[in-house]
């Protein structure tokens, strides 16, 4: 295991914590996986979506370091982590971050997994639902992907081939409402910057292994855990109707935020406030 040293930078002109720099490792099976694990008390694991990395969580971890230990980690071909073939399934995913867990004497945990991470998340609940003391799906989804969303996942990974910057720069920018595109244009653009750093492999290897999720609606419904699901109304990718109809009758919370995919950007403060509360609950 490997620490790598610690500093501070300015983003956005505010003082934010450099989290790249609290970054450790852990080898497992050829590849380096990278994770952060920070402060006290019982543990929250944080896992980013699609084109992203531990990073995005930066401004959501000092509320929640004054009352949990959190832990951070770059799923499979994202961030600093590295790849294990061309597919990798969310239970390969789940796979990975739990020897990360291992790693740490981590068994029950709340997990909040954005989009991508929220299948990650439900992957690892369905092996072992007791490990759980809560899971909210942030912008994510307990369905699989549609025929059309399959058609989709396989003409991007084409492209990814031989016009991967202009793929990602269409596909990331269009999670965001038109609202946001313009409020949050700064943003936008940081984080656009950290979904261009994903490898070819890695992108390729996420969509297939997406492409591969199994309908988790009667896990999610039963799972013995509190459950929080955070739903943006513009988000183009997921259809919160067909998702609140599926939940209609069970103990799952469900939160409304007013604009797109990227919840962390379009909708922070709310955001923020919800977790909060989730977690405290």
């Amino acid at each position: 295991m490997q620490l790598i040293g610690s500093c501070f930078f300015k983003q956005l002109g505010l003082a934010i914590f450099a989290q790249d720099s609290l970054k450790m490792i852990l080898e497992h099976k050829g590849i380096q996986v990278f994770y952060t694990d920070q402060g006290y008390g019982k543990p929250i694991v944080l896992l980013h979506g699609f084109l992203e990395s531990s990073n995005m969580w930066t401004p959501l971890i000092p509320d929640l370091l004054k009352t949990h230990r959190v832990i951070t980690i770059d799923l499979l071909g994202h961030g600093l982590t590295g790849c294990l073939g061309y597919v990798h399934s969310m239970e390969l995913m789940a796979e990975t971050v739990n020897a990360v867990l291992n790693h740490l004497n981590i068994e029950n945990k709340t997990i909040i997994g954005h989009s991508m991470g929220g299948y990650v998340a439900l992957a690892m609940a369905e092996k072992n639902p007791n490990s759980m003391q809560g899971l909210c799906l942030m912008n994510s989804t307990f369905l699989p992907d549609s025929e059309e969303r399959k058609m989709l996942r396989t003409r991007a990974n084409l492209m990814a081939q031989t016009n991967f910057d202009n793929l990602v720069r269409m596909s990331f920018t269009n999670l965001f409402s038109l609202k946001s595109k313009e409020t949050h244009k700064q943003e936008l653009e940081i984080a656009l910057t950290e979904a261009l750093k994903t490898s070819v492999q890695g992108y390729m290897a996420a969509n297939e292994g997406m492409k591969l999720r199994t309908d988790k609606t009667q896990l999610f419904r039963t799972l013995p855990t509190k459950k929080l699901l955070i739903i943006g109304k513009k988000d183009p990718i997921l259809d919160a109707d067909s998702v609140k109809k599926q939940l209609k009758g069970t103990d799952v919370d469900i939160v409304e935020l007013t604009e797109g995919h990227m919840s962390h950007i379009e909708n922070k403060e709310e955001l923020t406030y919800n977790i909060m509360r989730f977690i405290e609950k």
